[in-house]
């Protein structure tokens, strides 16, 4: 029987609809269903971790589990990738190029032209996103870092967080870096976790990992058949290095012969296991102004001792991220599934040089970049404290040369060292070994492939539409056939790169490259070329022996750096330009107790380069039905607000009738006190921007100054880390023994609320081209 006009409503309906179910046929729609025998993905991706850090790839660092995978799988020994994070993460999860994805630079600045976006844009689909609509699970644990700083906190747009770009669920940190005992904040799916005190033991890897298996076992639960796709993207290796007491203990005395003596092993080691042919040179040093790396046998006894002690630390942190893929493929194992899993692991950049020449021993200080030695004033820490809760550190940039062994350069340049990363993809039922096959291809690959490339072995078809927009296309080309012969050429034949003025171009072999100088016109390269399949370590400038073919790159790359968005060219303080709206952040604010803590950026811009006043209201707060208080009363005592970690930061609190602030110059602690009178109703900290990037600090209690503490340190380059919490002391402590002594020490008196309000920035001229700065290193 006909359906009536008004009953339009069944129009897409496949069964029929009668007005009773005896005369009607009911029909189902459902989900997308992955073809049958469709394989698991596991993409690993690491941070800031170099070519030769891992057993496959020449390290002497204990990494059994990738030992296992590389032997059953498949080794690229030429695969290339972009020189930060943010950008390298784009490209992977869209295989599309970085500047195109929007992702030109990391996520935390916001200049306002198309290739720095710093969000993912509508029309740019994901691998989560294509898996998902062909009936896989997806899951991602870790680090985001593809969503700008000012759009971490609850009420922004949250378009291109996880949950929302094709992961069913989420768990990590959305920023680009963070500590690995106090992590500043982490988000479950699409909330974050409001975490007063970490466990005794607490440590992120671990942390990370186990929800990582979580997520597989609640699948397997309720769906035996279901294929999954996790992507783990580790915290490790960014800065600031922290490993675990029995992870370092693994590694005691092993670096005490020097990263020189490191780079000619593990180059050793390379040759040996056929990374690269015979003949390949290996460049001593880095000896270039700002890149350089000392001479082993040049440094003293006790810089040799303290320089090995950063060492052992690194390699513990890579020895726990072998554990956490070894207890992935265990439970991949026990499902009886490992066979028919891809997995991929790989690096988002080369390693980094951000510690200097010497290491940073307060890491978030050394963000700020000021030009004065003796600026924060605490070197050297006690050398027990590295790689501790207690403490943030880096390497010396020698460890980041030997970490990229046998390339020049580091994380951030366009060269090898900075770009060129180890890459592994085991798969025993689709991409079985056989005897013949050496396990290792030496034909160029880049990040955007790896997107294509997991679509064509999962025989999976990708979306032309999204939201209604037709999908930009993938950049990246399929390397399935050269993952499956290792006599197939490349198809990804030529490809530019850019970071911050360093440039690049690869065509068939040849490979054109500028290093930007920090003074240089930023539209002016200096370009070196070099023919790679000769010279993989890029050491041999041809460019005056081959004008022609510098010529034509040089004009490749412009080409494709108008089809990729890459201009305009930024110079510093065009890229750290933020859109005017932002100036909200450093309005007054009322914070009552109870609030979650603040997110780290929007805690930031009430104290970044300015005076700030912080008013604790005691007055008129309800403590129960019966009992009202109105003031200070004795046996009140407690945490009034908290902003920071051991990283840096500072507290104000109540303990034995005394009001107590202390300051916490990114691991150097400095408090005073004052007897707080009965009946206090407001107790009001004044800070005050003083020369050399210094704060004053006065107590004033209802209105009358009592106490200073002066010649502080000012919190900048992305400190404090962790934002601000009223009425306890939560996540990280800005007080070590304070919280040893009390925990996080909850108020228990009235507190009505905590006011910030914060003055006009004042920074002085000397002092611009760090802040300019900071958002590169803070979180590269």
């Amino acid at each position: 029987m006909p359906v009536p006009p008004h009953a339009r409503g069944y129009a897409s309906f496949g069964g029929s609809a009668g007005r009773t179910s005896a005369e009607s046929t009911p029909d189902w729609t459902y989900p997308p269903t992955a073809p049958a025998g469709s394989p698991n993905i596991v993409v690993v991706l690491v941070d800031d971790m170099g070519y030769s850090d891992i057993g496959p790839f020449g390290s002497e660092i204990e990494t059994p589990t990738l030992d296992r995978l590389a032997a059953q799988g498949v080794r690229l020994s030429n695969y290339h990738t972009t020189p930060l994070c943010s950008p390298s993460r784009a490209a992977l999860l869209t295989g599309i190029n970085s500047h195109r994805a929007g992702f030109g630079f990391v996520a935390n600045a916001d200049p306002g032209y198309p290739g720095l976006r710093l969000e993912l844009a509508d029309d740019v689909l994901t691998l989560p996103e294509i898996l998902r609509d062909n009936g896989y699970a997806t899951y991602a644990v870790g680090k985001w870092h593809l969503v700008r700083d000012a759009t971490m906190n609850p009420s922004a747009h949250r378009g291109s967080w996880p949950t929302q770009r094709g992961f069913d669920r989420y768990y990590g940190s959305l920023e680009g870096l963070n500590s690995f005992y106090y992590p500043n904040q982490l988000v479950s799916d699409s909330s974050v976790v409001d975490v007063e005190e970490y466990p005794e033991g607490y440590y992120l890897t671990d942390d990370l990992t186990d929800k990582a298996l979580s997520y597989i076992k609640d699948l397997r639960a309720h769906d035996a058949e279901k294929p999954f796709f996790l992507y783990f993207a580790h915290v490790a290796m960014h800065g600031p290095l922290q490993a675990k007491a029995e992870d370092q203990a693994k590694y005691r005395g092993r670096y005490a012969e020097g990263w020189d003596e490191l780079r000619r092993r593990r180059f050793a080691e390379q040759l040996a296991q056929g990374l690269f042919p015979p003949g390949t040179e290996q460049k001593p040093r880095n000896t270039e102004p700002g890149y350089e790396a000392a001479e082993w046998d040049s440094l003293s006894a006790d810089e040799q001792r303290r320089y090995a002690k950063y060492m052992e630390v690194y390699a513990g942190m890579v020895d726990s991220i072998d554990q956490s893929l070894g207890r992935i493929v265990d439970l991949l194992e026990d499902l009886g599934e490992l066979d028919n899993t891809i997995i991929v692991f790989t690096s988002d950049n080369g390693g980094t040089a951000e510690g200097g020449p010497e290491g940073t021993r307060s890491y978030f200080a050394e963000f700020a970049h000021v030009d004065d030695p003796g600026w924060v004033g605490d070197v050297p820490h006690d050398e027990d404290l590295i790689g501790t809760a207690k403490l943030g550190v880096h390497y010396p940039r020698g460890w980041g040369q030997a970490s990229n062994t046998p390339f020049r350069f580091y994380k951030g340049q366009t060269f090898a060292g900075g770009v060129r990363v180890p890459l592994v993809v085991s798969w025993p039922k689709g991409l079985p070994r056989t005897d013949t096959d050496s396990g290792i291809r030496h034909e160029y690959a880049y990040v955007t492939d790896l997107a294509p490339t997991l679509l064509e072995l999962a025989g999976l078809d990708r979306p032309s539409v999204r939201n209604g927009l037709p999908a930009k296309d993938f950049d990246g080309v399929s390397a399935a056939e050269l993952l499956r012969d290792q006599a197939a050429p490349t198809r990804h034949t030529e490809q530019y790169s850019e970071m911050t003025g360093h440039r690049g171009f690869y065509r068939d072999g040849w490979k054109l490259l500028s290093l930007h100088g920090a003074d240089a016109d930023i539209d002016a390269p200096n370009w070196q070329l070099f023919d790679v399949r000769a010279d993989p370590t890029e050491l041999h400038d041809l460019s005056a022996r081959h004008p022609d073919k510098a010529a034509e790159l040089a004009a490749a790359w412009d080409e494709s750096a108008w089809a990729n968005t890459v201009f305009p060219l930024l110079t510093r303080a065009d890229l750290f330009r933020r859109r005017p709206e932002e100036a909200r952040f450093a309005a007054p604010v009322r914070l009552l107790p109870g609030t979650p803590t603040l997110e780290r950026y929007r805690s930031q811009r009430l104290i970044a380069y300015r005076d700030f006043t912080i008013t604790a209201d005691l007055t008129g707060t309800a403590v129960s039905a019966e009992r009202v208080v109105d003031g200070y009363r004795p046996g009140d005592e407690g945490v009034l607000v908290a902003h920071g970690d051991p990283l840096g930061g500072y507290l104000l609190y109540i303990e034995d009738g005394e009001v107590v602030l202390g300051v916490n110059s990114y691991g150097r602690y400095a408090s005073v006190g004052v007897p707080l009178p009965i009946g206090t109703r407001e107790i009001t900290v004044r800070a005050t921007v003083e020369p050399r990037l210094r704060w004053d600090f006065t107590i004033q209690v209802d209105g009358t100054p009592l106490a200073e503490l002066t010649d502080q340190v000012q919190l900048v380059g992305m400190a404090p880390w962790t934002g601000i919490s009223v009425g306890v002391d939560a996540r990280g402590p800005v007080s070590w023994e304070l919280r040893e002594r009390r925990g996080p020490f909850r108020y228990s008196g009235g507190l009505r609320a905590i006011t910030y309000t914060p003055g006009p920035v004042q920074v002085p001229q000397r002092t611009i081209d760090a802040v300019e700065r900071e958002a590169e290193y803070a979180a590269e």
